[in-house]
């Protein structure tokens, strides 16, 4: 493989399943391996169980590592957020990834009725995944204060 090929590929990052998160998530077909996150030079795809998730590079607008969530909001299926719309991929309290995009994107519902400007992703190393971001993403912002 040449150097060029293997920039194509895309990286996987799984996500990091805290141990009171199992369960939750197990009862809607969310387990280690239906659980990934895929990022390359031909986009960013999740799959989180049942629920996928897409977009081009070039609609991040922002990242950003959160962390410090309560199990209620974040255990068992991806959440919606009633106040900004943003779809949660967690599958721990810890730590993830929040990326905020230009354009909405599907991702709990696959009719596109209810779009999503960002989603929280808790892979196992957020950081790992924030510098392939800002690698395949050039002048990806941050949030103001950040």
């Amino acid at each position: 493989m040449t150097d060029d090929a293997a920039v194509q590929e895309p990286v996987r990052h799984e996500f990091a399943f805290a141990a009171s998160y199992r369960l939750p998530a197990l009862l809607f077909g969310i387990t280690p391996r239906t659980t990934w996150l895929d990022i390359g030079p031909a986009g960013l795809r999740v799959r989180y169980g049942p629920w996928r998730m897409a977009t081009s590079l070039d609609n991040i607008a922002e990242a950003t590592i959160t962390g410090g969530f309560t199990f209620l909001k974040t255990a068992g299926p991806p959440h919606l957020s009633f106040g900004d719309r943003g779809v949660s991929f967690t599958t721990n309290a810890r730590a993830a990834l929040c990326l905020a995009f230009h354009a909405p994107v599907k991702a709990i519902d696959p009719t596109g009725f209810i779009t999503h400007p960002g989603a929280t992703l808790s892979v196992a190393d957020p950081q790992a995944l924030l510098a392939d971001v800002r690698r395949l993403v050039p002048g990806v912002g941050v949030p103001a204060g950040q």
